[in-house]
């Protein structure tokens, strides 16, 4: 079955408020991993607040294309 990215905003609606980590291309070889809670989700985008610890700022907004053309690896942590 191929994936949409109606079926990508679906699966996410399920893991709202759920702990993830992020891994972002960021270039040649290089990942950005970031970690912290999927926040919302919107027609076009999604938010994660990010873990104020490790980051400078508080939230960040990816695209559901970005999942759908693996530029980011959404990793939800088991409870």
């Amino acid at each position: 079955m191929p994936i949409t990215l109606a079926t990508i905003k679906k699966k996410l609606d399920d893991y709202v408020g759920e702990n993830l980590t992020v891994i972002a291309q960021a270039g040649r070889k290089k990942t950005i991993r970031r970690h912290g809670i999927l926040r919302e989700t919107f027609p076009a985008v999604f938010v994660v607040d990010l873990n104020q610890d490790e980051n400078a700022f508080e939230r960040v907004s990816y695209s559901y294309t970005d999942v759908l053309t693996k530029n980011i690896e959404l990793d939800f942590e088991k409870n």
